[in-house]
């Protein structure tokens, strides 16, 4: 695929998607949205990923600014919303699980961690992309909103699903029924982010612990951990056990696992096969 407002790149075992519409502030389109979605079907299907890291073009001087505000003219022309994507759209995640067989919630279906870098401010599609996830680092005093009031739309894409889970009900509901702004400070103490790191500083702080996860977690154990923790939000405790059992008793059989014991005895680096 032709990519026209996003970037991909792979190093090190991590892949690097860029939102790049910078003269729009890196705004969300159906296009980007085909692109990002081939984007990670690719590297959930490449071996040599390990990890995968979401980022805003830093010429736009935002992570993502929300719907590209030409979609959303035309949304009220048509007199109906309008995706700007089709039927041959990329189906990352899908299939892995039901319950993740929607649009942003495919994320917990890709089976490599994603980290969101947030370099700037996130607002409506942008929040919702952060939100899906699985880890978030932000450069202080960014702006984050929902959105959705101004236009009349519900809180959007799951976000009334996942921002609870998230940060709790009380700033969940500050943040969707008010669609007030709010900082990435304030974000760090209602617990939606991981670290604040200084802009200049957050490209590499991120893949410094994009590299370690993929150095240091079996493919496998990091694929199967990130699916339980989707999975058990929907489940009791037992059942959470009984699935990690289950899951126990096959990986033990994998290659990755001796692997694992071996190379803790012999104080050296795993060669994880995935």
């Amino acid at each position: 695929m032709e990519l026209k407002a996003t970037r991909y790149e792979i190093a090190d075992g991590v892949a690097v998607v860029t939102l790049a519409r910078p003269k729009r502030r890196n705004a969300w389109t159906g296009r980007m949205h085909t692109e990002y979605r081939w984007i990670l079907a690719q590297a959930d299907q490449n071996p040599t990923v390990r990890v995968i890291v979401v980022t805003g073009d830093p010429d736009g001087q935002a992570f993502c600014a929300g719907a590209d505000l030409g979609a959303l003219d035309g949304h009220a022309e048509k007199g109906r919303y309008d995706s700007g994507t089709n039927e041959t759209i990329s189906m990352p995640g899908f299939g892995v699980d039901p319950a993740f067989d929607a649009t942003f919630a495919y994320h917990f279906g890709v089976g490599k961690p994603i980290i969101a870098a947030i370099n700037g401010p996130a607002a409506g599609v942008g929040l919702v992309l952060a939100a899906f996830a699985d880890l978030r680092f932000c450069v202080p005093g960014a702006k984050f909103t929902a959105a959705h009031g101004r236009f009349n739309f519900p809180a959007e894409f799951g976000l009334s699903w996942v921002l609870p889970r998230i940060v709790g009900l009380t700033h969940a509901n500050d943040i969707l029924l008010s669609s007030r702004t709010f900082t990435s400070e304030e974000a760090m103490t209602m617990g939606f982010l991981n670290r604040l790191v200084a802009p200049e500083s957050l490209m590499g702080e991120v893949l410094d612990y994009a590299k370690a996860l993929a150095r240091n977690v079996a493919p496998g154990s990091a694929r199967e951990s990130k699916r339980q923790v989707y999975r058990d939000l929907h489940r009791d405790a037992a059942s959470s056990v009984v699935a990690a059992e289950r899951l126990l008793e096959a990986m033990i059989r994998e290659p990755d696992y001796k692997e694992g014991v071996r190379a803790w005895t012999e104080k050296r680096p795993a060669a994880w096969t995935g």
